[in-house]
């Protein structure tokens, strides 16, 4: 999150309030004002009243988180199929269930792989629990060759499987990992090898990384339930709550 008090256009705004201020208490026009003067009243002002600067910044960011949460709802209304219903993003627990949760996810994170029972403890206190899940590499191309790996898995119908397989690896997960577990799977190594280079899943994967920035979804893992983005890992009491209170929203 990029810290207000660092923020060009935090402290321009902020200026701006001061500045008004000031040139409304003058009993002359700011602009008539020689420009020592002027700095002087500004300066003046400021160590009078420095509550001012921070109401400034205060009012200013909850503009900004305002207008984030707004344009996040309208991603969320607008691009629900692509969220919720993209064929090309594999499901797990209950495909039928009456509520959602989207995961976003990197195999090369550390409180992605820290989410894996959580998750594993979520999906069977709920049996009416559909889980979506975004591949979403953004650790480095070892990162991308597993999602790659991952989406073609699928192909072969063994997705959570796979996915699962690669979340014990306690090591960095590489390509020799990943086709060590891909066949410690049961998966055919040499098709999921052809199908790793399809067009289709560097599409899936391409459409995930847009989606994701367009829904401030900048690091892993992510969750969307109902109207609610999840950031970062978090515990099973905080995830059922979402996952409830989505439920009630759809």
């Amino acid at each position: 999150m990029t810290s207000i008090g660092t923020h060009p256009r935090v402290i321009w705004f902020a200026l701006a309030l001061l500045l008004s201020a000031i040139a409304f208490q003058a009993p002359v026009r700011a602009d008539s004002m020689p420009q020592a003067e002027f700095e002087q009243r500004v300066r003046d002002y400021l160590l009078a009243h420095p509550e001012v600067v921070v109401e400034a910044l205060q009012a200013y960011d909850a503009r900004q988180r305002q207008a984030q949460e707004d344009q996040i709802r309208a991603v969320l209304a607008e691009r629900a199929d692509e969220i919720l219903r993209d064929p090309a993003s594999p499901v797990g627990g209950n495909v039928r269930g009456n509520v959602t949760l989207v995961e976003f996810f990197d195999y090369n994170c550390s409180y992605c792989r820290q989410m894996m029972p959580i998750m594993a403890q979520a999906e069977a206190a709920d049996p009416e629990l559909r889980i979506v899940y975004k591949e979403f590499p953004i650790l480095g191309p070892d990162s991308t060759l597993a999602a790659k790996a991952a989406l073609a898995s699928h192909r072969q119908g063994g997705y959570v499987k796979f996915h699962r397989a690669l979340y014990q690896v306690k090591s960095r997960v590489t390509e020799a990992v990943v086709l060590k577990a891909a066949a410690e799977a049961g998966l055919d190594v040499e098709r999921l090898k052809t199908d790793m280079e399809s067009p289709e899943i560097k599409a899936s994967i391409g459409r995930n990384l847009q989606l994701a920035q367009a829904l401030n979804i900048n690091g892993t893992p992510g969750f969307v339930a109902g109207k609610q983005i999840l950031h970062g890992a978090t515990d099973l009491a905080t995830l059922m709550q979402a996952i409830e209170q989505a439920r009630k929203e759809e």
